[in-house]
This record gives C-alpha cells, sequence and structure tokens, in this order.
C-alpha cells in the first residue's frame, strides 16, 4: 500500500493541526495503521496507532492531546492534535502494517513536518 501524509505546518504551542494519511488502496483489512515521528537527532517512536477493530493506542507524551481516527469510506487515517507543545516538533509518518502471505509488511508514507513554535 501506498501512503501520503499532509496536514503538517507551523502552529503555535497550544494550537492544533489535524494530518491525514490517505492509502492507495482499501484500509479495511489493514491490520494496524498508525503515526510515528521523528524528531532531529532522535529515533522514530510511535504516536498512536489504530487497528481495524478501531482500538487504539497512544504514547504517553501525547495521551489526552492526540487521537487517532480511520475513515475506512475514504482510504484515510487522521491524526488530530490539540495542545500542541514545542516538543512536538518533529517530522511524522503514517504507516500501515498488513498482513501479506502470511508475513506483516509495514509500508511507510513520505512524512509530513509539524513545527510548533513556543
Amino acid at each position: 500500500v501506498q501512503l501520503q501524509a499532509s496536514g503538517g505546518g507551523l502552529v503555535q504551542a497550544g494550537g492544533s493541526l489535524r494530518l491525514s494519511c490517505a492509502a492507495s488502496k482499501s484500509i479495511f483489512s489493514i491490520n494496524v495503521m498508525g503515526w510515528y515521528r521523528q524528531a532531529p537527532g532522535k529515533q522514530r517512536e510511535l504516536v498512536a496507532r489504530i487497528r481495524s477493530d478501531n482500538s487504539t493506542n497512544y504514547a504517553g507524551s501525547v495521551k489526552g492531546r492526540f487521537t487517532i481516527s480511520r475513515d475506512n469510506a475514504k482510504n484515510t487515517v487522521y491524526l488530530q492534535m490539540n495542545s500542541l507543545k514545542a516538543d512536538d516538533t518533529a517530522v511524522y509518518y503514517c504507516a500501515a502494517d498488513e498482513e501479506i502471505r502470511g508475513y506483516l509488511s509495514r509500508s511507510w508514507g513520505q512524512g509530513t513536518l509539524v513545527t510548533v513554535s513556543s
């Protein structure tokens, strides 16, 4: 599956952004879709993920501020980010984990930059 992330930009601390991840095919049967981020000089980390049954997981640092959701009809996953902090500045990547011939395969989108000014 090919993924196209969008929605990043420059926002002041306390503000909000919504990221979108559009998939090239139906996401209905994709096991897990997630958002990851990588800040300068740091490793890529999980931000949030949503399974095919709509169960979700969040990193502790974003819990209560970010919400991940999926729209199967639009083949799109969203990340609503509220109360943004300077520490949220990073390139955000979406990923899809799908089972192909018995193996779990991960696809990445190209990343979208989120910059939060303090």
